[in-house]
């Protein structure tokens, strides 16, 4: 993800990669050169603080997985730097501490859990359907190099079905699980399933069952790709703001 930002950000005419934090097997390179853009003249670093300190950063990209993304953030917005993370399963209270402190400093700030336009669409379809599809399900389908599970998306997808369509439906009969987990987990009474293999990238189906008849809404993410459109919308829209939004889609109705 990274790699992809640096590619789609200096490909912009109106922005411009100022630093880059990276692995240990890549300090000390050009971003440009690692990302496969040729030399932008920014050297991957390992401290953040240096960085924030070296650079006139508008806008720090954060793909730091769990709460090292919101310290990040955090340190950007003490240097008046507007966060833009791109990560999930974070704690609420952190996030809470995060936006208290933009609103003290009077800055933007953007976490999505996914920015893949199409992912937030498909959340967006799924809250209308769920008006007259009561009954439904999710199946998230990533690479085998994800931690969480459920996904952030899967479970922000559960949470607006649950308050689209109210009360859940009352089972037809009383289900018992041969094997434990068969029948996936629960959030807001929304059956969610989450599947780990190789050669996947980032996959989401939402199944609605009615009286003969079955909606599916399916979103793809083929590579990672697909979130720079989101993410350049991100960074674009976060100069704006005077205070953290979670998620994409609130961003598509300013």
């Amino acid at each position: 993800m990274g790699r992809a930002a640096v590619r789609a950000i200096s490909a912009q005419p109106d922005l411009q990669v100022v630093g880059a934090l990276g692995r240990s097997r890549a300090l000390g390179e050009d971003a440009g050169v690692v990302a496969g853009t040729g030399a932008l003249g920014v050297t991957i670093g390992a401290d953040l603080d240096s960085l924030l300190a070296g650079t006139s950063a508008d806008v720090l990209v954060e793909f730091a997985p769990g709460e090292s993304a919101v310290a990040h953030a955090r340190a950007a917005v003490a240097r008046g730097v507007r966060p833009v993370v791109g990560a999930t399963g974070l704690p609420s209270d952190a996030v809470d501490d995060l936006a208290a402190l933009c609103g003290r400093h009077g800055l933007g700030a953007v976490i999505a859990p996914n920015f893949a336009l199409g992912a937030v669409l498909m959340m967006r379809f799924s809250q209308q359907a769920a008006r007259y599809f009561p009954h439904a399900e999710v199946i998230e389908l990533h690479h085998d190099r994800k931690r969480d599970a459920p996904s952030g998306t899967a479970a922000k997808t559960a949470q607006v079905i649950a308050q689209a369509r109210g009360e859940p439906p009352p089972p037809r009969v009383q289900e018992e699980e041969a094997v434990p987990g068969a029948r996936g987990g629960t959030l807001g009474g929304v059956r969610v399933h989450s599947v780990r293999l190789p050669g996947l990238v980032a996959h989401q189906e939402v199944i609605f069952g009615g009286v003969g008849q079955v909606l599916t809404i399916r979103h793809d993410s083929l590579s990672e790709d697909s979130f720079m459109p989101g993410l350049l919308l991100a960074v674009r829209r976060v100069m704006e703001l005077r205070g953290l939004v979670y998620g994409l889609e609130h961003l598509l109705d300013l």
